[in-house]
């Protein structure tokens, strides 16, 4: 068995914006523990699979991406889960909520794959940059320098991605693109 989850990664520049992020964090606040998985929007969170089955959880997601038309996400700002988690804020599109949906209820239908806590709670997509290791008195001291700080980025998200856990952090075990693997125009700015 492997730890799996599902995501929206955005394009490289996007990436390498949040890791610059991600590394003031471990420097400044000693908070490095999201360091452990590339930027990302989870759609299905972490679930254990046996590995001997994974073209069976490959087969499905390639499917269910095949039948998705890429969809525009935008980023902006920050936001936070007090008192524990600061993140890169992802506007709530009707689009990434209908996908996130359709998503969970196929890998519910299909691979018997439950998310127990979005059953119990709206999916709220972010993209984390600090969590887990980042103290409540770190975060007390990060969050008014980042709750102000401007960002905002748009992109076309086009695949899925499947991350597989190593043991230590989180590697990309495949993609799948959407009907259209048109690579989206990035637009964005940043302080």
């Amino acid at each position: 068995m492997s730890r799996f989850f599902v995501a929206l990664l955005p394009p490289q520049d996007i990436q390498d914006y949040a890791n610059q992020i991600k590394q003031y964090f471990a420097d400044n606040y000693a908070s490095s523990h999201a360091q452990k998985s590339p930027p990302h929007i989870t759609l299905q969170p972490p679930f254990a699979w046996a590995n001997n089955n994974l073209s069976t959880l490959e087969t499905s997601l390639r499917e269910f991406a095949s039948q998705q038309q890429p969809i525009p996400v935008t980023l902006n700002g920050f936001a936070a889960f007090a008192p524990r988690v600061i993140y890169i804020n992802v506007v709530r599109s009707p689009e990434l909520l209908s996908l996130q949906a359709n998503l969970a209820s196929q890998m519910e239908t299909n691979l018997q794959i439950v998310d127990q806590v979005g059953k119990t709670r709206p999916f709220a997509p972010h993209m984390t940059v600090a969590f887990r290791d980042l103290t409540k008195q770190n975060f007390q001291a990060a969050w008014p320098e980042f709750a102000q700080r401007q960002l905002h980025f748009e992109f076309t998200a086009n695949k899925l991605t499947l991350l597989i856990h190593d043991g230590r952090r989180w590697l990309i075990q495949s993609e799948f693109d959407f009907i259209v693997g048109d690579r989206g125009q990035v637009t964005g700015d940043r302080e």
